[in-house]
């Protein structure tokens, strides 16, 4: 079976600069591109006055200076937090960015983008067709595509039914789920993004000869990463971004 298009490239930055820098911020994707990297994916979720922003967690203790749930804060709230200093004292002061903001970097520096559909709980649906509608409205002009991806079967069918024409990935943790292939189609996902320890030969082979490419996460060695590629994996997602050199 053919496989669909894939533009992205072989390495992908984790959270823009893995751990070397605030994840899902801005800074942290331009750290990764001053390591030559072409490729980043980050995680976006909603504000309760339905604002995109990237954020991973669910609340904001761990990546800010705020608490609480990221969902009971209007972004006005979310704009002034610092998003920096739990990292370092060389990023404190750094904000949480909004989804437009990212885009508008990415596009300007031809930063290919995976876009982790990442929904506060019971805001799968909406998350999902809110990320796939700013993008299609943001993304008219990129040259590549952005990759959505979610562990998320109800956010990418919502992203399916808003932007049918955006690629996407499913998402899924380690072990690979014995449904994992029927999930992927269920969404019409063009790849199956997994934890790289949950991949073998045989499995990147049954994905591509059922039309899906394989993208994975987080290998951080490049011997990892090398063993990966002559199997066949399309895309690894990586935190060394400062080991593991840029590679189309």
């Amino acid at each position: 079976m053919n496989r669909a298009p894939w533009p992205y490239p072989k390495t992908i930055a984790h959270r823009g600069a893995g751990k070397l820098a605030p994840e899902n911020t801005l800074a942290a994707i331009r750290y990764g591109v001053s390591f030559g990297y072409r490729a980043c994916e980050f995680d976006v979720k909603l504000s309760r006055d339905n604002v995109l922003l990237l954020m991973h967690d669910s609340d904001l203790d761990r990546t800010s200076n705020g608490t609480g749930a990221v969902a009971s804060c209007d972004w006005t709230e979310l704009s002034k937090l610092d998003a920096g200093a739990w990292h370092s004292s060389a990023f404190a002061g750094e904000p949480i960015p909004t989804f437009a903001s990212v885009i508008a970097y990415c596009n300007a520096n031809g930063v290919a983008m995976n876009v982790e559909i990442k929904p506060s709980p019971a805001r799968e649906r909406e998350t999902g067709a809110a990320v796939a509608v700013e993008c299609a409205s943001l993304c008219v002009n990129a040259k590549v595509p952005p990759l959505l991806s979610s562990f998320s079967t109800d956010a990418l069918l919502a992203a399916k039914e808003a932007v049918d024409s955006l690629p996407r990935a499913h998402l899924f943790q380690d072990p690979l789920p014995a449904d994992w292939l029927g999930r992927c189609k269920q969404v019409g996902a063009i790849a199956v993004d997994t934890n790289w320890k949950s991949l073998n030969v045989d499995v990147v082979k049954l994905a591509h000869n059922n039309g899906l490419r394989v993208a994975c996460y987080t290998c951080n060695e490049l011997a990892d990463a090398e063993r990966l590629w002559s199997w066949g994996v399309d895309s690894v997602i990586t935190d060394a971004v400062d080991r593991i050199s840029f590679k189309r």
